[in-house]
């Protein structure tokens, strides 16, 4: 049988021979080696010289010219764009070499191009300038970035003296952190955004768990003042070690940014062998919860915590080792409120009777504020809460019962997403996917008086491309806008926009360009000439710059 292998491959290689010849005859019949993109357009003899703008920053109303070559044979049929936003053309300025036309009004800094005969000819950016530039002076560099993952700043924090803390998911920060000493999720920046370690000493930060940071709080008054609370997801504080890993997604830092800890003696020790532990250091905060905690407050010697949690966690010191923590659980869904000592507060959103929390939100929290009086505004995906009617936004009595007195009325018809309250105008704004507010239409964004009743004179256009996921109140009144959309209204906005407190467009504030990225905090700073704002989140990109997830804006008067 092996002596008949060589003649049967030589009929299957002639067969396979045959059926070659076969397909390329047929191939050949059927016209299929004609150019396949024979009949498409020509492409048009029209380019630009020129590469880029002079002057570099122009108006809206300017009048710009450009060189380009070959624009004879389109002189009556073709049109000038400035991102999207069609221009005027000077007529008797414009022939075959040169092009002149007028920034529009409404233009903000993006690409210009061509359309003739249906195609495009794209030529170099137009940078509009305005009354909202990015600051040159800020120094962020590299800021947050992560070697496992995302890098994204949650929280921006102001301190007395003009420095800054931001905490969020990085474990490095400019780059000026080691794989022995990682920057976990908490950092200073000075005013201009330098990176700075002066006056705190925040170790190897937050690790553990998600190893972020979502939320800082400066307890400014009382017995702790000067201190931090800090919530997120994260296990230990300034340690790596597994037996130290005592820390329930929520802890107290010194003032200079150590653990508020506290020293035991005569600890449980099952191994009398290892005298060192007879002793233990444990958080002298002793509280904790067993999920995300989302926002921190402080009101009245008391810590408010916010998110996304079944139960309050605390230790049990008296039967805890050095190794081993026991821990006492309460069911508490999705706050909690607790003493400077970490004891739980058993008169806010708690049934003594059941031994529990009363069920709270039936969706997610996505974002919370807290009023002068300690009242919590919470807003989110939910449409109850504690069983009560609560459309996607609800305020919370001191005791943890829902606030009827709240003047929401039916809420909003889908999620809200951002909520932030500014005390120098006394108004809350919020943002998300809605499209209707209490009976009122809202695409995405609505202005409440500090009761949670519309501001009639708020009358908001259209979102579409997308949505709002931030929006923040400014003190003089205006209001930042970012998210995943491209248009409000008739008028080109990608992803960012400023708008006055009656909903309408900012006249000289949008002029920036497109928007990439999520924001999901701002700090506001007086200045001489009008407004300083840093934002932070996962920032891509902005106006053509790369923020790295801080991001300094001037807005002049």
């Amino acid at each position: 049988m092996l002596t008949n292998i060589p003649y049967k491959f030589k009929q299957l290689l002639l067969g396979a021979v045959c059926l070659t010849i076969f397909f390329v005859s047929c191939t050949k019949e059927r016209g299929l080696t004609e150019d396949p993109y024979a009949g498409g357009k020509k492409p048009l003899d029209l380019s630009f010289v020129s590469k880029t703008i002079d002057p570099d920053v122009v108006n809206p109303g300017d009048v710009v010219t450009v060189k380009v070559r070959g624009l004879n044979k389109y002189i009556n049929d073709f049109k000038v764009y400035v991102n999207e936003i069609e221009a005027e053309v000077v007529t008797a300025s414009t022939n075959d070499t040169t092009l002149t036309f007028k920034v529009p009004a409404k233009a903000s800094t993006g690409s210009m191009w061509i359309t003739a005969q249906g195609q495009s000819f794209f030529g170099p950016t137009v940078k509009v300038g305005g009354k909202l530039s990015v600051d040159a002076g800020w120094k962020v560099i590299n800021g947050a970035t992560n070697t496992t993952g995302a890098s994204t700043v949650f929280d921006i924090e102001a301190l007395p003296g003009g420095n800054f803390l931001v905490g969020g998911a990085f474990n490095d920060f400019e780059l000026k952190g080691t794989e022995k000493l990682p920057i976990g999720g908490i950092a200073q920046i000075a005013g201009d955004g330098t990176y700075t370690t002066s006056g705190f000493s925040f170790g190897k930060g937050a690790g553990g768990a998600g190893k972020l940071v979502y939320s800082i709080t400066r307890i400014a008054t009382g017995s702790q003042a000067g201190k931090f609370i800090i919530g997120g997801s994260f296990t230990s504080f300034n340690s790596t070690r597994p037996n130290r890993q005592t820390l329930n997604n929520v802890a107290r830092l010194n003032s200079n940014g150590s653990l508020d800890s506290l020293i035991l003696r005569d600890v449980i020790n099952p191994k009398p062998q290892e005298t060192y532990k007879n002793g233990d250091t444990v958080s002298a905060f002793n509280a904790g919860v067993d999920g995300m905690v989302r926002k921190t407050f402080v009101f009245n010697e008391q810590v408010y915590l916010v998110g996304n949690f079944t139960n309050y966690k605390r230790m049990y010191l008296p039967n805890s080792s050095y190794d081993e923590k026991v821990y006492d659980l309460t069911r508490m869904r999705q706050m909690v409120r607790v003493n400077m000592d970490g004891t739980m507060d058993s008169t806010f959103h708690y049934n003594k009777s059941t031994r529990q929390s009363a069920i709270g939100a039936n969706g997610v929290i996505l974002d919370a504020m807290m009023q002068t009086d300690g009242k919590l505004i919470l807003v989110g995906t939910f449409t109850t809460f504690n069983g009560v009617q609560a459309n996607h936004i609800v305020r919370i009595n001191l005791d943890g019962t829902v606030d009827n007195s709240f003047n929401a009325g039916s809420g909003a018809n889908s999620d809200i997403l951002s909520i932030r309250y500014n005390a120098t105008t006394n108004k809350i704004v919020v943002g998300g996917t809605f499209t209707s507010f209490n009976g009122k239409a809202a695409s995405g964004i609505n202005l409440l008086n500090a009761d949670g009743s519309n501001v009639t004179t708020f009358n908001g256009q259209t979102i579409t491309g997308g949505i709002a996921s931030f929006v923040g109140q400014l003190n003089n009144g205006k209001i930042i806008v970012s998210g995943s959309f491209n248009k409000y209204g008739d008028y080109l906005r990608q992803g960012f926009m400023v708008l006055e407190a009656n909903g309408q467009l900012a006249a000289g504030y949008n002029n920036t360009g497109g928007f990439q990225g999520t924001i999901y905090d701002m700090v506001e700073t007086s200045i001489s000439t009008g407004t300083q704002v840093i934002l932070v989140g996962d920032i891509l990109r902005f106006n053509g710059t790369l923020p790295h997830n801080l991001l300094r804006l001037n807005f002049a008067n």
